[in-house]
């Protein structure tokens, strides 16, 4: 690889380089085939499900509302980290610009901590619908669901523009190499010319107490719904509520359990592969699984998207 000379001063630095998954050329235009198919799949999978809930009026209830704006987020989310990754397989220079990289640090962590926020609506849907049956209508209506969707983009994009704009102002030296495919905090925070604890707590605080909370919240609503299907006499009345709450459940447990180990604990350097291994699952394989679970379990979902595909 080139080396290059940066100066210290941030505003003459033009870029970083994304090392990205470092192997000979020929595996490099294998995994651009390999993640193009994974992303024209996550694509079709998340957009066939907002078609369903659009289309089939059976469907239009908060659960299914829900379910669409977060098919919604996943092909935004997926968007904001795969287009570039597959650039950088076809590129010799992997250059990365320095607006570009930090445009990407802003709407892939925006865009995580809304998901994060969608999952715990969606748990509290749940709790509502099965532990406050009688209530639900009156409680869930469509103005609340309006504004929960809304409240999750909203908080989701007010949660990282204060670190992200200091850290844009923070002056780097030596190479700009950051050995990851995507512009992670920590990398960016290392190639920095003074230390930064302080920005280092700020993000540490915002990543894991936040997301502890949230999965704390989703828990505790799964441990509740959980005790209330229990008490259901009929045991097609408990298949149902595990069908619908378990697809929710496993999507949790994928996202929020390779993100905690993530950004949850301490990384060292010599950890870069299993970093980028970890960011690839929760980033691009998690939204590519999501329309698959939510569709093998659910059977209202699946007639809706049996009827869309005319199969």
């Amino acid at each position: 690889m080139a080396k290059f000379h940066i100066p210290s001063n941030s505003s003459t630095i033009t870029g970083f380089i994304l090392l990205g998954f470092t192997c000979p050329r020929e595996r490099q235009i294998l995994l651009f085939v390999l993640f193009s198919a994974v992303y024209l799949l996550t694509l079709m999978g998340n957009a066939s499900i907002i078609c369903a809930v659009r289309w089939d009026q059976r469907l239009h209830t908060p659960m299914y509302i829900l379910l669409a704006n977060f098919s919604f987020l996943e092909i935004w989310y997926v968007t904001s980290t795969v287009p570039n990754m597959l650039v950088n397989f076809l590129s010799d220079s992997k250059v990365i610009s320095f607006s570009g990289c930090f445009l990407q640090f802003y709407f892939f962590f925006s865009l995580g901590s809304t998901e994060c926020f969608f999952l715990a609506v969606m748990a509290f849907d749940r709790y509502l619908a099965i532990c406050r049956p009688l209530h639900y209508p009156s409680i869930m209506t469509r103005p609340l669901c309006t504004n929960l969707i809304v409240s999750c983009w909203v908080l989701g994009f007010l949660w990282f523009p204060v670190p992200i704009i200091i850290i844009s102002q923070m002056s780097f030296c030596g190479p700009r190499i950051i050995d990851h495919f995507l512009c992670d905090p920590g990398p960016l925070l290392a190639l920095a010319c003074t230390k930064a604890p302080v920005i280092e707590l700020v993000i540490s605080i915002l990543n894991s107490p936040a997301m502890v909370i949230l999965l704390l919240f989703i828990m505790g609503s799964y441990a509740l719904v959980l005790k209330a299907v229990l008490k259901v006499p009929s045991a097609t009345g408990k298949k149902k509520a595990f069908n619908t709450c378990g697809s929710h459940l496993v999507v949790v447990s994928l996202f929020y359990g390779s993100v905690l180990v993530m950004y949850g604990s301490s990384t060292s350097d010599h950890a870069a592969g299993i970093q980028k291994i970890v960011t690839l699952f929760y980033s691009v394989l998690t939204p590519l699984l999501n329309p698959v679970i939510y569709s093998l379990r659910n059977q209202d979902m699946k007639k809706a998207l049996q009827k869309f595909w005319g199969t």
